[in-house]
């Protein structure tokens, strides 16, 4: 079946693409010498994360207790949670899928290893957990280094919990404004990434793992300081527009959203059948990651989607208007994979124009 014979909308994943986004991650991984755990909120499908696997991922990062348990089902054994699990009935949950695959999260406070040492009491084996590092993007982990010791030394008088190391996530790079600035906050994120490393080290408890991960500084190439042992890119497998905006092409954006022109009410205006619940709202405002408006179309020059209600696209342009019919389709490069990949039920890989087979996305609305 021709893509084109598709109803509309529907997410798209160009076969090619993906695989060589695939393979070049892999290859940066392998030539630094790291683990390379991708993290797979990016496109939520068991399928894509085993072909990550089969490449030479040493596991997968998820974001939710939910993700992991379909992650699990489907065969995935080595899986990391790169977030703060807070309540008990989650942290049940992880206990029971430690009993058959390698599992580990993470925390930030003392309150979560109390919480998690009561759960494991009586577990074949101790929960894993990786201390969080703020290293600028102002979200969770920790930022004092008192509170990291004390935080270490709680992990230590526990019955039930293991350290396993440390993670951070460099999101605030994507605000740069310039390719050195970029640099000049990966390096001061892994510096600080790999200080809390030492003081672990120095307090008698070193890391087995020190984690890194966004996408940008492994997909410009940027080198990895010795010390880090990880990395855990997430959209590199499927980029979107405001990735591509850093490399300065849309050549490697492998998911599209396929709609259809459903009107073309005024001389400018263009109409399609995907909203807001197909793209999202969601769009960059600074930096090399900004984006015009709320989605870019393939393969017409400067033409994007200038707003969106709930099931409508709204266009802009007399020059894309002349250049297509109500019930044409064209494809959308969004600005955010990861939320686009959560609103579909499943996704089309193509290539050269034709469906290759449908993919499940199984974890989409594991929230829990």
């Amino acid at each position: 079946m021709g893509h084109t014979q598709i109803d509309t909308p529907a997410l798209l994943i160009d076969n090619t693409i993906l695989n060589r986004n695939i393979d070049s991650m892999q290859q940066y991984a392998d030539k630094h010498k790291v683990a390379l755990r991708p993290h797979t909120k990016t496109h939520k499908m068991p399928k894509l994360a085993m072909k990550q696997k089969e490449a030479g991922a040493v596991g997968i990062t998820v974001a939710k207790t939910g993700e992991a348990e379909v992650m699990a089902e489907a065969g995935l054994d080595d899986i990391f949670i790169a977030n703060q699990i807070i309540g008990k009935s989650k942290v049940v949950r992880i206990r029971k899928l430690a009993e058959s695959i390698n599992i580990s999260f993470g925390v930030d406070s003392i309150y979560s290893v109390e919480e998690v040492d009561e759960v494991f009491e009586g577990a074949e084996k101790k929960a894993e957990v990786l201390i969080e590092i703020e290293v600028g993007e102002k979200r969770s982990g920790i930022i004092e280094e008192q509170d990291f010791i004390e935080l270490l030394d709680a992990i230590k008088n526990s019955m039930n919990v293991r350290f396993k190391g440390v993670f951070s996530h460099d999101g605030h790079t994507y605000k740069a404004a310039t390719i050195d600035e970029l640099k000049e906050l990966y390096d001061e994120s892994s510096t600080r990434t790999l200080h809390f490393s030492d003081i672990a080290r120095n307090h008698g408890m070193a890391c087995d793992v020190v984690s890194i991960g966004s996408t940008p500084p492994f997909i410009l190439g940027f080198e990895l300081p010795e010390g880090i042992t990880e990395i855990r890119p997430g959209t590199y497998i499927l980029m979107d527009g405001s990735q591509a905006n850093v490399i300065g092409t849309n050549d490697t954006c492998a998911a599209t959203v396929l709609t259809t022109v459903i009107s073309k009410p005024t001389s400018e205006r263009v109409i399609t059948d995907v909203g807001a619940k197909g793209i999202t709202q969601q769009h960059r405002k600074v930096g090399l990651t900004a984006t015009e408006g709320l989605g870019k179309i393939a393969g017409f020059d400067n033409v994007h989607i200038d707003s969106v209600f709930d099931e409508h696209a709204i266009i802009y342009s007399k020059h894309f208007r002349n250049q297509v019919n109500i019930g044409d389709k064209v494809e959308i490069i969004m600005n955010h994979i990861c939320p686009v990949s959560n609103l579909y039920e499943k996704a089309y890989l193509v290539e050269n124009k034709e469906v290759l087979e449908e993919i499940e996305v199984s974890a989409r609305g594991k929230l829990q």
